[in-house]
Formats: C-alpha cells, structure tokens, sequence
C-alpha cells in the first residue's frame, strides 16, 4: 500500500496507454487524454512512457502516503502540497510516510499526471490497467517505494504554449466534408461548453448548415469532428463512442490530439483546415519531438529515481 485517497478530486483516475486493439468490442480506446504529457511524467520518473499514472481533470485528489513514493506532476500547472508546504508542478519530488499530498487546482488547460516512480499498481483487462471509474475516498492505492531527487524539464506541458487567443486547431477533411455547403465551420471561433468530457469536447458556435438526411452509423475514432442535429460540433475524445451516426465534417489530426485533452470551457479556438501531407509531416515531427527528449532523459547520467522492494 502506498496511497489513502483522503479526497478524489473532481475526476481522477488511473490511466495508461489505453486500450488500442478493442475497438472491434465496442471499446472506446481510454487511457490518458493527453498521451504527451503521461509520457514526459513517466520518463522523469524513469518510466516507460505508458505506465500507469492518475490523471487529474480540474481540481485534484487528496493523498495521505504510507511510504517514501518518488513522482511528478505533469501537464496542466496543478498547485501541489506537501504537509501545506507547496511544491512543484513539472518537477520531480518524494513524498515521505505519514505526509498528505494536496493537488489543487489549475489556473489554464485541464488535465496533469502524478506519475510515480514503477508506476502504480492495478488488475489488467484487456490489455490496459486503465480505470472505468474515478478513484473515492478510502480507496487504496498501491506502488512501490521510491525516492527521488528534484527533476524536471524546461517546460511543463506537452503542448505549445500559446500566448494569444484564439488558438487553432488543425484538422483533415472528413468523410461527410460534402454534407455542408459553405466555409463558416472554418470562418468563426468556437467556444468551449461546460458540457465537455473525456468523451467528446461539445463546442458553441453559429449553426452550422447541412444537407437534409440520415447517415447510417459507421466508424468513429478520437479526433472526430462530427456535426450534430442543431449544428453544433462535438471533437470524440479518448472516451469517444466506437460507431456514430452524426456526420463528420473533419477529424483533428494526429499531432493536435493531445490538445483536445487541455481545451476547457470557455476557451475559444478555431478549426485550420491542412492536407494529408501536412498531417503527416505534423505527426512525425510531433512524434520525433516526444522520442528527443524521453531519450534524453533516459540517456542522464543519473537515475532519476531509486525504488525498494
């Protein structure tokens, strides 16, 4: 044992890299919304980018330890205590017996990662441990013991920062683009509504116009954009449903997905339209930017963290 959850947190949960082969199952693909940000965590902890680590939406949980645990807090700036005493977000610590760890709340963006050193521990199924449900009060967390000493990298997010609003975000034509007659999907900024989950982002803006009909169900996968019956467009997150019946007028790509994970309500933003071949030169830059600094990481003299038996 090495957690008692003392408070949850608004939606805390134990998360991995998802369940990626399940979707045949009707399986949303889960794990962590912002896959960047697990992955730096980890690797400061010296982790495999996937290993299980809490995602904290918001406001996090209350944690009374029962032994040395090493972690960091990656992605959204959570304000972090320790026995009252802050910390911070972005940089390795250790946390001793008998001392409570408070994640507060987050000033920008929505959700961070306590990972911790061997990662937590849980039952797999279906080829991930991550939760279905968010950790409660009086839950019992187990990982190993570990110490650490103060690390981090010289940024806290796994996202580009932006300093102006509203941001952009880019996307491929989708598989019903020829359903919608004119530009102002792309013209307007949209707002995010308080109504948006780890299922889907549910967003504010002028009606879009479609072309009358029905849409028989078919495949959906995180990223899509798709325009419900009033007009509005919902972007599936990692929770998403396996099939829908809503058009789809676009589908984010590969390397803005991990934005989706940190649009909170009321942020605006607008949709930028880019080819295949852009999407794929985004996705592997993106793709080779995670690898340069997990690697550089793993490649530090020394170890970032010492775990017991």
């Amino acid at each position: 044992m090495s957690f008692i959850v003392r408070e949850p947190g608004m939606m805390t949960l134990l998360v991995d890299g998802g369940r990626l082969r399940t979707r045949s199952l009707g399986m949303p693909v889960g794990g962590a919304a912002d896959r960047g940000a697990i992955s730096f965590g980890n690797a400061l902890v010296g982790n495999p980018r996937s290993t299980l680590a809490l995602e904290i939406t918001l406001s996090g949980p209350t944690l009374e330890a029962t032994q040395p645990v090493a972690g960091v807090v990656f992605g959204a700036p959570f304000r972090i205590l320790i026995n009252g005493a802050p910390a911070t977000f972005g940089t390795t610590f250790t946390i001793e017996a008998g001392q409570v760890l408070r994640i507060g709340g987050t000033p920008t963006n929505v959700r961070g990662y306590y990972c911790v050193a061997g990662g937590f521990q849980a039952s797999e199924i279906l080829g991930s441990c991550s939760g279905f449900e968010p950790i409660r009060t009086g839950n019992l967390i187990h990982c190993r013991s570990s110490r650490t000493e103060p690390r981090s990298l010289p940024f806290h997010t796994s996202i580009e920062e932006v300093s102006t609003l509203p941001i952009s975000l880019r996307v491929v034509a989708g598989p019903q683009w020829d359903w919608f007659a004119d530009e102002s999907f792309f013209s307007q900024v949209y707002e995010v509504t308080p109504a948006s989950n780890r299922m889907g982002v549910r967003l504010k803006g002028a009606p879009i116009p479609r072309r009358s009909g029905e849409l028989t169900s078919e495949a959906v996968a995180p990223g899509a954009v798709q325009i419900t019956n009033d007009g509005q467009p919902i972007v599936l997150g990692v929770d998403g449903q396996t099939i829908g019946g809503y058009p789809k007028i676009a589908h984010v790509i590969r390397a803005d997905l991990d934005r989706i994970a940190q649009l909170r309500p009321g942020d605006r933003f607008r949709f930028v339209c880019v080819s295949l071949e852009e999407a794929e030169i985004a996705a592997r830059e993106r793709r080779e930017y995670l690898k340069e600094w997990i690697v550089r990481l793993g490649s530090a003299d020394r170890q970032p963290a010492f775990l017991s038996k």
